[in-house]
């Protein structure tokens, strides 16, 4: 049954006034740590679109991708045209089974953190995205201290998002905003390989 729309009115406005009330006492403003992990598709494309608002905003933005290198990613193309505004860095090499090289990964992923952590301590920067980090992390290629210990020090007003899978419990902790995603389906385990425009 339809509820007439004098009922309807009245209860969105009731709505509306604790939402107004709830909001009014919001108003804090900080860099966040931001942490999008889980085995399900859409951390690294959810952190992208936090760069676009940034592009948005006319603040200035960076991406560190710990992990992939090698793919040309439509991101990576698109975020490339808007010159220093931000600066994408695609320092992996692969996926780790793919060098089967402990010592390249190792060295590999030390280049991207040196690049991350000058990356945040840009003052100018508003959003660093550190793309793959925690699998960077999973695999010990990156010290989970010091990632913790650089990012609570960085510029008050940078907002960091971590992205990858298995995101480690003191990192959860350590951040403001933790998002899992959950894998309900996915085309791969049907045959269907990864195409432009969705997973590239």
């Amino acid at each position: 049954m339809t509820e007439p729309n004098s009922l309807h009115a009245d209860r969105m406005a009731k709505k509306k006034a604790n939402r107004e009330k709830m909001m009014a006492k919001k108003t804090g403003e900080k860099g966040l740590l931001i942490v999008h992990t889980g085995p399900g598709k859409g951390k690294s494309s959810a952190a992208f679109g936090m760069v676009l608002r940034c592009v948005g905003h006319g603040m200035k933005a960076g991406v560190i991708q710990f992990i992939k290198g090698a793919w040309d990613t439509a991101e990576r193309r698109v975020f490339e045209s808007f010159g220093e505004q931000v600066v994408f860095k695609a320092m992996g090499e692969g996926f780790t089974w793919e060098t089967q090289d402990r010592e390249r990964d190792l060295a590999a992923a030390a280049r991207a953190w040196d690049a991350a952590k000058e990356m945040v301590a840009d003052p100018d920067t508003r959003m660093v995205v550190l793309d793959e980090l925690n699998v960077a992390l999973k695999y010990e290629l990156v010290d989970l201290d010091e990632v913790i210990e650089a990012l609570s020090n960085r510029p008050e007003g940078c907002h960091v998002v971590v992205t990858g899978r298995g995101a480690p419990e003191a990192l959860i902790e350590a951040a403001d905003l933790v998002t899992e995603m959950k894998l309900v389906k996915h085309p791969f385990k049907k045959g269907i390989k990864a195409q432009p425009g969705v997973e590239f």
